[in-house]
């Protein structure tokens, strides 16, 4: 009998060294970090019983299967976007002397063009975006297309609820797109009531199962909504009471939005489309005719990023803002746990003497990033890298500031996870009124917030900077 559960041990234990030996073998050809590589290829060598199925669900970094359309060969939606670019006017075409190739690099990056005659108006809070999104649905006609990460059944989500109910009823069609994994507490009830009304619901979490297998560790953590291909929406302001500082037992969430009227709705809605065919395999109908006479004329570009683009789209993006300053880039982030490169390219932007500032809470919802920023103190303030750490409530924005060129509004944090593993979106605008926006924004929450210094990290307990170059070492899972 022993022998024979000795037998069984040796035979498992070898069966979890072979799966080793082929995530090794994945690993080393598709790694992108060599820290990371290593540490995955010590911990499966080490104890593989662990490490395999830890690898299985959390060491892949390229989301597999993901129907780009436009990058797949789908012909019906590359000559949606083929006809989008012909209908539009790429910035490197408009003014090539105002603005440098770095502008054109995030065009190259979201694969679509900076857009003309758009009206970009910032939405500062979560009062001013639930006030916009529900005018805006009350307004649809034809059809609404929305897409959040987290969806609460709370009063917000009541509201929304009722809306689109309404609006079925009249004959508007609803497409609701959520996260299975942000929207975990999100009731079943609440889903098959709209469902029971005529929306389309989908999981990105559960789309495609097949395909989505070992892929649990990304997230669509976009938000977005369009109404009739005419006007959109996109933000870091998820569907919940917390951003309007009235849910139970929860610090007020600063956030911050934006309304998009024009062009740019389309690369909005082309974004939507490709994430809505990968949950349902379904390709609806819809408005995709050139949006002219529009009361604006604001540039802009709807730049989405994630981790079945072929590069690390969105560290791009922000290493784009950050190389191309010249006299300021000002970034605000719930989530401050940048990589090597990230850090670097601050510190350099630093040393030549822009005005580098980044806005982070002082009270978060995790503990473990909260512990992982303070370590990047000493390093930030030697260099000369502003840390300000906002006072009232939960800051949640995700805003970049670069000079007084352009300003972006958007899905996407200082953090790994926005780098690497989640869907993001984010709308960038070169409009002087957008960018003047932004920054008195931005000014009136550096007043108040507290600017950090060494001291914030020295001056504390051995055991705290003990813990929090500890959890630094976790960067790459945070």
């Amino acid at each position: 009998m022993i022998n024979d559960q000795l037998s069984l041990v040796a035979v498992a234990l070898g069966l979890f060294y072979l799966g080793a030996l082929a995530c090794i073998f994945r690993i080393l050809l598709t790694y992108r970090t060599a820290q990371g590589a290593i540490a995955w290829i010590v911990g499966l060598l080490g104890l593989p019983y662990f490490a395999v199925p830890l690898f299985l669900l959390f060491g892949r970094h390229r989301f597999g299967g993901y129907v780009k359309a436009r990058r797949m060969g789908d012909e019906a939606l590359t000559d949606i976007l083929n006809h989008f670019e012909q209908q539009t006017t790429s910035i490197s075409e408009v003014d090539k002397e105002r603005f440098s190739d770095e502008l054109q690099v995030l065009c190259r990056l979201g694969r679509q063009p900076f857009t003309e005659g758009n009206r970009c108006t910032l939405l500062r809070d979560g009062e001013a975006t639930f006030d916009a999104l529900f005018e805006a649905m009350e307004d649809a006609t034809n059809y609404i297309l929305m897409e959040f990460y987290i969806v609460r059944s709370d009063r917000v989500g009541q509201r929304i609820k009722s809306i689109l109910e309404r609006k079925l009823a009249q004959g508007v069609e609803v497409w609701f797109l959520y996260d299975e994994i942000g929207s975990v507490w999100l009731p079943r009830t609440y889903l098959n009531q709209l469902s029971a009304a005529g929306a389309r619901v989908a999981s990105f979490g559960n789309g495609n199962i097949r395909r989505r297998r070992f892929q649990i560790n990304f997230r669509n953590h976009r938000k977005l909504l369009v109404c009739d291909g005419k006007v959109g929406f996109v933000g870091g302001i998820n569907l919940g009471d917390e951003y309007l500082g009235i849910a139970m037992d929860q610090e007020p969430w600063r956030d911050t939005h934006c309304r998009i009227e024009g062009p740019a709705v389309t690369g909005l809605q082309l974004t939507w489309l490709e994430d809505w065919n990968w949950a349902s395999n379904d390709s609806p109908e819809l408005d995709w005719a050139p949006r002219k006479n529009t009361p604006g004329d604001d540039r802009v570009l709807m730049l989405p990023t994630g981790p079945a683009d072929d590069g690390e789209t969105c560290a791009l993006f922000f290493l784009n803002c950050i190389n191309n300053a010249r006299s300021r880039v000002w970034i605000s982030s719930p989530y401050f746990v940048p990589d090597l490169q990230i850090m670097n390219a601050l510190q350099l932007a630093a040393l030549r003497g822009v005005d580098v500032r980044i806005l982070i809470p002082e009270k978060s919802d995790s503990l473990l990033i909260n512990l992982a920023a303070y370590s990047y103190t000493v390093q930030a303030c030697k260099a000369g890298i502003q840390i300000y750490r906002y006072q009232p409530g939960f800051m949640h924005q995700k805003v970049v500031l670069v000079d007084n060129r352009y300003a972006a509004v958007g899905t996407a944090n200082l953090d790994n996870r926005s780098m690497r593993l989640n869907f993001e979106i984010t709308a960038v605008s070169t409009a002087p009124h957008f960018v003047t926006s932004v920054e008195s924004m931005l000014e009136e929450d550096l007043d108040s917030s507290r600017l950090m210094t060494e001291g914030d990290y020295q001056d504390r307990s051995i055991l705290f900077r003990l813990s929090c170059r500890a959890v630094r070492l976790l960067a790459p899972l945070l």
